[in-house]
């Protein structure tokens, strides 16, 4: 079982960018076993998958709303997962989540996700 800690929300303007870490930890963790998951919870929204990154290979898959301007990266030395979000919205406002799972492919579906962080609150707004 992973822990898993999120960090780098805030309130930012429209237009404007954030990253946000997911930083993991559990008895020898090899965080390239795991696929990561970003979601987003918005009030009286259900759950919305955003970026996932695959084990292994790295390979990505965003959400239509956020292609082109979200990225998801992984330092499996530091047992880091960023989501770089550029150009934000206020429909991007949400609590941002980052789960784990011992996928070989990241999918956007959080079923497939065991493990979950707290979340770190998204703000867009001028």
């Amino acid at each position: 079982q992973l822990q898993l800690v999120e960090s780098g929300g805030g309130l930012v303007q429209p237009g404007g960018s954030l990253r946000l870490s997911c930083v993991a930890s559990g008895v020898n963790l090899d965080l390239d076993r795991y696929a990561i998951g970003w979601f987003r919870q918005a009030p009286g929204k259900e759950r919305e998958g955003v970026a996932a990154i695959s084990a292994r290979d790295g390979g990505t898959k965003y959400a239509d709303s956020v292609k082109g301007r979200f990225g998801i990266y992984r330092d499996n030395g530091a047992n880091t997962v960023y989501l770089h979000m550029n150009n934000l919205k206020s429909e991007d406002t949400a609590v941002y989540i980052c789960a784990a799972g011992e996928l070989r492919i990241g999918v956007l579906r959080p079923q497939f996700y065991d493990d979950w962080g707290q979340g770190t609150q998204v703000t867009v707004s001028a």
